[in-house]
């Protein structure tokens, strides 16, 4: 199977994750909210341990300064939180102008941007060695199935009727197969290494500044012990992945 086939099905297979939005359809929403959290546990652990256990050691090989390395790391970790900043300045400023908040068209917009980038880094990965891009698109897809279910509530509760909801949820995830695209045509001509760090940095913000917060809102001790085994987990699959590395 040739890296492209890689970088196409990985992407095909992104935008299948955006259905799982769609459970939100026959779900109760007591139910939606039980499962919620431990998937968010559970995806940021795995993206932590994707960064820290493959895409940084990875790039350590191939980069001959370190330094470069981390600054990169730190470069795709401030992006995120300069988009962020971005999204959350437009949408105060929205309100302010129109009287009410547009999070459904924020959520969408930032949502394809970050699938985008999400389709730059894997395919970087699978072009670096399709092990790689394979463990790096497990830890994305953790993060894209909570994400995908709250996305939908979301919309629906803003309004939004559920078909159309879901079409625009998978349209944002194609932005993935862009994104891949994109990186296979520039691959002749420039080194894909460096946006492994960048990459690593991305998930670094997402888990610890987006999702390890959310699962920190619960406030009794069962529940803050299940989604610690699910943070956990999520790191322990990165590491057997890495080990059959």
């Amino acid at each position: 199977m040739s890296t492209l086939a890689w970088i196409i099905a990985s992407s095909v297979a992104m935008m299948l994750v955006a259905l799982i939005g769609s459970s939100v359809l026959s779900l109760r929403a007591a139910t939606v909210r039980n499962l919620l959290l431990p998937l968010v546990a559970l995806a940021a652990g795995s993206l932590i341990g994707s960064a820290f256990l493959h895409m940084i050691p990875a790039a350590l090989g191939r980069i001959a300064v370190d330094t470069e390395v981390w600054l990169l790391v730190i470069a795709g970790f401030s992006t995120f939180f300069a988009l962020e900043q971005l999204l959350h300045w437009h949408h105060g400023h929205g309100r302010r102008r129109h009287g009410r908040q547009p999070l459904t068209y924020l959520i969408l917009i930032g949502d394809g941007l970050h699938n985008f980038i999400d389709g730059l880094a894997i395919a970087s990965a699978f072009l670096i060695d399709v092990r790689l891009g394979i463990t790096s698109w497990l830890a994305a897809a953790a993060h894209e199935i909570p994400q995908e279910i709250g996305d939908m509530a979301v919309l629906i509760h803003g309004g939004w009727s559920r078909r159309r909801a879901l079409l625009f949820n998978v349209l944002s995830a194609a932005t993935f197969l862009l994104g891949g695209l994109l990186t296979y045509a520039l691959s002749a001509t420039l080194d894909l290494s460096y946006l492994l760090p960048f990459a690593a940095g991305n998930f670094l913000y997402i888990g610890a500044t987006d999702l390890v917060p959310e699962i920190n809102k619960l406030g009794n001790l069962r529940g803050n012990l299940l989604h610690l085994g699910m943070f956990l987990a999520g790191i322990g699959l990165m590491y057997g992945a890495a080990l059959l590395e």
